[in-house]
């Protein structure tokens, strides 16, 4: 698959937040669901003036009700349209903007970036209170309450049987000809001093509803519910297993995403592309950046 930058036109890198609360997700949507990817395009069809939607390419697609803080995203943009309004685009599109949806930087991409698959790992964020009064009315958009105590230290001995490549399919949400394996690099768990335990998971990539199924599962180590081998045993048993929650998108945030120097980029987006196998396990189609 190619994708080399149409002559004549500019790759721009945009890098924004939002709260995902009163949004189906970041992907378009028949039938006028309100969507981040939707919202953008938008605001830069309005203040550059164009007829054409010029669409958007994101580091993770997120969910309904998942928020952002580090998100990345790119689109070519017409040469005579970049220099026209690349000073004032970013004021424009913060005036033209919903509250909820911010963009904090617009630069022109290097040589060989792609928001999705030049990325080589997203840092996604759940926070979780068990405090027995709930969830602190300020934070209620981002915490999820759990109303059993939590012991930290079983979770993050049982998230550590999950690190490393494997198969995911018992966490993720089957999608055609899309593979489930993946890098997960980090998952740990760690509670601030006002009881908020959040977990910090970091992958190349991830599948479908991954990261809110391995929290479901986790909290059930945490509270006691399962003991500390059971993710694992999840894991290996390759399938969905109806006793793994999918836990409520809210408490999720997309922190970070992360790209290699920018003479490594063209190379991470060509291997990002390949089709994707454990071994000795069959070949499975490649999805690339699915977050």
């Amino acid at each position: 698959m190619s994708d080399e930058v149409e002559p004549g036109h500019v790759r721009v890198r945009l890098d924004l937040s939002y709260d995902g609360k009163d949004f189906s997700g970041w992907a378009k949507q028949a039938g006028g669901r309100r969507t981040v990817q939707g919202e953008i395009e938008d605001a830069l069809r309005t203040v550059t003036r164009s007829r054409t939607t010029y669409e958007l390419t994101v580091a993770g697609r997120t969910d309904a009700g998942v928020h952002a803080r580090g998100q990345v995203a790119h689109v070519d943009l017409p040469e005579e349209i970049w220099a026209e309004h690349r000073d004032k685009l970013l004021k424009r599109l913060a005036g033209r903007l919903s509250r909820d949806v911010r963009i904090w930087q617009v630069a022109e991409a290097p040589a060989g970036f792609n928001a999705r698959f030049s990325a080589i790992w997203r840092r996604y964020a759940y926070r979780v209170t068990d405090d027995p009064g709930g969830v602190d009315p300020l934070l209620r958009g981002h915490v999820l309450w759990h109303d059993w105590p939590l012991d930290v230290a079983a979770m993050n001995e049982a998230s550590a049987g999950l690190v490393g490549e494997h198969d995911f399919a018992a966490y993720c949400k089957k999608r055609d000809g899309a593979t489930t394996i993946r890098t997960l690099q980090q998952l740990s768990w760690q509670r601030d001093a006002s009881g908020v335990v959040t977990a910090t998971v970091k992958a190349d990539a991830f599948c479908h509803n991954m990261v809110r199924s391995l929290v479901g599962a986790l909290l059930f180590v945490g509270d006691g519910h399962r003991p500390v081998q059971w993710p694992a045993q999840v894991l290996a048993a390759g399938v969905r297993d109806s006793a793994v929650h999918v836990v409520r998108p809210h408490g999720l945030t997309l922190e970070e995403v992360g790209y290699p120097a920018d003479e490594l980029l063209a190379a991470r987006n060509k291997e990002a592309r390949n089709r994707r196998s454990l071994p000795s396990a069959p070949l499975l189609g490649g999805c690339g950046g699915c977050g």
